[in-house]
């Protein structure tokens, strides 16, 4: 399994959080995702077929990109 911790700066209130949570988390094989409102971090853990830049790439298209 792999994870990765990230910032998303443009988090700004809970429904935030839920929808980065919803439209991650339906991503084939990913297992786990965890976003906190305060310090606008993520942790997403997932398996294949699910890799990075396929959530890197959902987290745009949702309007929130994680911080380079």
């Amino acid at each position: 399994m792999e994870s990765k911790t990230f910032k998303v700066p443009n988090i700004t209130c809970g429904h935030c959080v839920m929808t980065i949570q919803r439209e991650v988390s339906e991503l084939e094989g990913v297992k786990s995702v965890k976003a906190e409102e305060a310090s606008k971090i993520v942790t997403v853990e997932w398996d294949a077929p699910a890799n990075w830049d396929g959530i890197a790439a959902l987290l745009e298209e949702i309007d929130y990109p994680a911080e380079a």
